[in-house]
């Protein structure tokens, strides 16, 4: 793997890992969500690698085992239901997310399918969605809820014809310390520009990341139209009330303003 900053190497434990893809691109480093919110599917959506932040702890009152569905077509709809998929920890607050079981798998596998389709079923898209949801459904027999969480996001993804790699954290070597994990694991991958959501900005810490010439990008969508709603609900709304099609073509401006930041730099 070419190094990014030939001073930094002997420090570095991203320095002897192995090539997982060419130097260079956007690198967004996210938990598993379940039916990932419209402005985090379009964050990872604009990187070119997902490294699936799986080894942190399991945090109950986020995103990683529920979100927001809103009624076709009306995401203002003061009626919003949370889905979400009951979690055991077997380990207390200390848990992994990758650690977290799901509590009678079967039954909240049910119920999942079951909300998507009242809630979507009505849509002319509902068939290619239920088409491309059966590996969701599948993963909940993993009993874990990353595995659905993932596979969720894998699925919306792929409905939108994106074609980056998806890593784990826990695979990839990196230092303690909030920020320079998220700067080692950036550089473990070759990525020379890390993709940095809104809340994330308020607390990194870019001096390990300079150290590493690894380029800081903070990730920004539109306020309005689709996007009003963007941090609150699943993408899930979008998909099904404007098809994978037409939201693709949405998030590809977004996208492709990230990498003319990257091209600044």
């Amino acid at each position: 793997m070419t190094r990014t900053n030939p001073s930094s190497t002997t420090a570095s434990p991203a320095a002897s890992s192995p090539d997982y893809s060419a130097p260079g691109g956007l690198c967004a480093i996210h938990q598993p969500n379940l039916f990932p919110r419209l402005t985090t599917l379009a964050k990872l959506f604009a990187a070119d690698t997902w490294i699936v932040l799986d080894d942190v702890q399991f945090t109950r009152r986020d995103y990683q085992h529920r979100t927001r569905l809103a009624a076709l077509g009306t995401p203002q709809a003061p009626v919003v239901r949370w889905i979400s998929i009951p979690t055991h920890l077997p380990k207390g607050r200390q848990t992994a997310i990758r650690e977290a079981l799901i509590a009678n798998p079967d039954l909240a596998r049910r119920r999942t399918m079951a909300m998507l389709r009242q809630h979507y079923g009505a849509s002319p898209h509902w068939p290619a969605l239920a088409q491309a949801l059966v590996p969701v459904a599948a993963a909940f027999s993993s009993g874990r809820t990353a595995a659905v969480a993932e596979t969720s996001a894998r699925t919306l993804l792929g409905l939108l014809g994106w074609k980056g790699q998806i890593l784990h954290s826990s695979d990839l070597p990196a230092r303690p310390g909030r920020s320079q994990r998220l700067a080692d694991l950036t550089t473990a991958v070759g990525a020379r520009s890390y993709l940095c959501g809104t809340g994330g900005m308020k607390y990194l810490d870019e001096a390990p990341f300079v150290a590493q010439a690894i380029t800081v990008i903070p990730f920004l969508t539109p306020v309005d139209g689709i996007w009003a709603t963007g941090r609150q609900i699943s993408a899930v709304w979008a998909l099904a009330t404007l098809g994978p099609a037409a939201l693709a073509d949405r998030l590809q401006p977004v996208a492709s303003a990230q990498t003319s930041l990257q091209s600044a730099a």
